[in-house]
């Protein structure tokens, strides 16, 4: 399939998908035109990659499920190094939101100071 029919299965951008495959996350063949070709496979891979960033991951932490990324990875086991990277990620979100309502209540008691 090209790109524009990949990325109507998967709900996925053409230039998500770009970017997905220079990332290593995905291949294609190129057709005699150049264009882009895909397997039916990559629709599982590219919605699997779209789940686990949905789910706070970047595309970084994504190559470690790259060996389930072809079947259901919510169905599947994650190894012990799957869920090092989940926790780690969850740690540096937890961080984020932290820091974000540090600032927060700062610039709230900044107004009632003002007012």
């Amino acid at each position: 399939m090209r790109i524009g029919e990949l990325a109507a299965a998967t709900g996925a951008t053409p230039r998500a998908l770009r970017h997905y495959e220079q990332a290593g996350l995905i291949a294609s063949e190129r057709a005699p035109n150049g264009y882009r070709e895909y397997d039916a496979g990559a629709a599982v891979r590219v919605r699997n990659i779209r789940h686990l960033l949905d789910a706070g991951l970047t595309l970084d932490d994504v190559r470690v499920f790259l060996p389930c990324l072809d079947a259901d990875v919510t169905a599947g086991g994650v190894s012990p190094k799957g869920l090092q990277v989940a926790r780690d990620r969850l740690a540096v979100i937890d961080a984020r939101i932290a820091a974000q309502v540090a600032v927060r209540e700062r610039l709230a008691a900044a107004l009632r100071e003002a007012t």
